[in-house]
């Protein structure tokens, strides 16, 4: 998968949609483990408080020896050392007992707090724990600490469990939302193929239709009724010019034969001027219905089986040797130039031909005596690309993309229109035919430069 479709597919709908409900499942569930894992570490907290004073109030029955006693009985009995105590005198100074130091931050009488860690006889130091402070019968202060590093172990345990618990839910979330969403891209690519046959005329595809009717079948199903509409409103539009072209071709054709007789039977006549004119205006307009029946017979492709390799050279060399004479009548230099690595093209060579004849005949058409008419062959990508660049007035900004409408024509330098517009959209169909790229822009020092790219665009 190339990294532009890899693109495409992470900003689809549907892996934004499955990546939000992935980021919020993800979300819910840390924060639902989170107030699990703080309700039992409270819980934890709170049993260690109790534990130590549930021993407070035992020892505060006992006082003396009797209570010094009591207190190494119950160490005695700790197999685990989770617990020491400290006897000491109210100003802190170590009496009795393992606990050699007054914990910082406790009081007598007060609640419960965590410690960092304490200090045992021989110099044994414990990890951090919870100390409570209860003054005895006989004046002194019992300093009980109970270490935190089994409860501890526990919050380790549950958090290890939590956490393992979100990955083992996040994991198979990211693998669904993988492998979910690659069937709704699969069918927009289905989708793509079909929406770019018919941007390159094929009207008579359809969108496919799946039979879930779900959402993307639904806007699929409005799309093709569309389509049924438009095909049907450019099938009756089409044949109602082609039809107008075609059935006035004979009665136009009758008209010149009348013309030419009657030019012929004048003679020398004064009238004969006129004659020769109307003739001239006939002929424009039967040029200009052949050329509607032309463009509307390589739009419907029906010239997609005469499709060879055919080789660049030598179809602009034989363009080239028949323009020649033509531009050297009005001393314009046409100039020839085939770049190393430009081969052959995928394409009907007669209407290729057609096509380069086109746009080299307007370039001479439109440039000036002594100017400089360039036919050139690129490699652009490793795809063939074919340039006509010339010295003329060039084509207007805004009219670069109007003039392979049909009828349009453009402007020369005096504000005067050429032709009948339907030079440029004649090349434009059988661009479209071959699914090359036509580009008009201007040339540099001005001018104009048609470009045919000649490789199947997509979208």
């Amino acid at each position: 998968m190339s990294s532009t479709r890899l693109t495409e597919g992470w900003r689809s709908s549907s892996s934004r949609l499955l990546g939000l409900y992935c980021l919020l499942f993800i979300a819910w569930s840390s924060v639902l483990l989170g107030v699990v894992y703080w309700r039992v570490s409270n819980y934890l907290d709170d049993m260690s408080e109790s534990a130590l004073l549930q021993r407070a109030h035992l020892f505060h029955r006992f006082q003396g020896d009797v209570l010094d006693d009591a207190l190494n009985d119950s160490l005695r009995y700790d197999i685990h050392g989770t617990y020491a105590y400290g006897m000491f005198t109210a100003q802190g100074k170590h009496l009795a007992g393992p606990l050699m130091a007054f914990p910082a931050g406790v009081r007598a009488d007060q609640p419960s707090r965590e410690i960092p860690g304490w200090l045992l006889a021989g110099g044994e130091r414990r990890e951090a724990g919870r100390a409570l402070a209860v003054s005895t019968q006989d004046q002194r202060v019992l300093v009980l600490v109970r270490q935190s590093g089994k409860l501890s172990g526990v919050n380790s345990i549950i958090l290890d469990a939590l956490l393992w618990g979100i990955s083992l839910t996040v994991i198979p979330g990211l693998a669904g939302w993988y492998f979910l969403r690659r069937r709704p891209l699969k069918r927009i690519q289905q989708i793509e193929g079909v929406t770019n046959r018919i941007i390159a005329g094929d009207l008579g595809q359809r969108l496919p239709v799946s039979d879930r009717r779900d959402e993307i079948d639904r806007l699929s199903s409005i799309v093709n009724a569309m389509l049924e509409r438009i095909e049907q409103l450019m099938t009756e539009v089409k044949g109602v010019c082609d039809n107008i072209a075609h059935d006035l071709r004979t009665p136009l054709t009758r008209l010149r034969a009348h013309l030419y007789r009657t030019r012929v039977e004048l003679g020398d006549s004064p009238h004969t001027v006129q004659m020769d004119k109307a003739l001239a205006e006939t002929d424009l307009l039967m040029a200009r219905f052949s050329a509607l029946l032309r463009v509307s017979e390589l739009e419907s492709g029906q010239r997609r089986s005469a499709f060879e390799d055919v080789d660049v050279a030598a179809l602009l060399g034989e363009l080239h040797e028949f323009y020649l004479p033509l531009a050297e009548e009005k001393r314009q230099a046409l100039v020839l130039e085939i770049e190393s690595g430009v081969h052959t093209l995928r394409g009907d060579r007669e209407l290729l031909f057609e096509a380069l004849a086109n746009l080299l005949s307007n370039a001479i058409r439109f440039t000036p005596e002594a100017g400089r008419i360039l036919l050139r062959a690129v490699d652009d990508d490793g795809v063939p690309r074919i340039d006509v660049m010339d010295t003329g007035p060039g084509i207007a900004e805004q009219d670069r993309e109007l003039v392979f409408q049909r009828f349009f024509q453009g402007q020369d330098e005096a504000g005067r229109a050429e032709g009948f517009g339907l030079g440029l959209s004649i090349v434009a169909a059988i661009a479209g035919l071959h699914g090359f790229r036509l580009r008009a822009s201007g040339a540099e020092g001005g001018g104009a430069w048609l470009s045919l790219r000649c490789a199947p665009e997509t979208l």
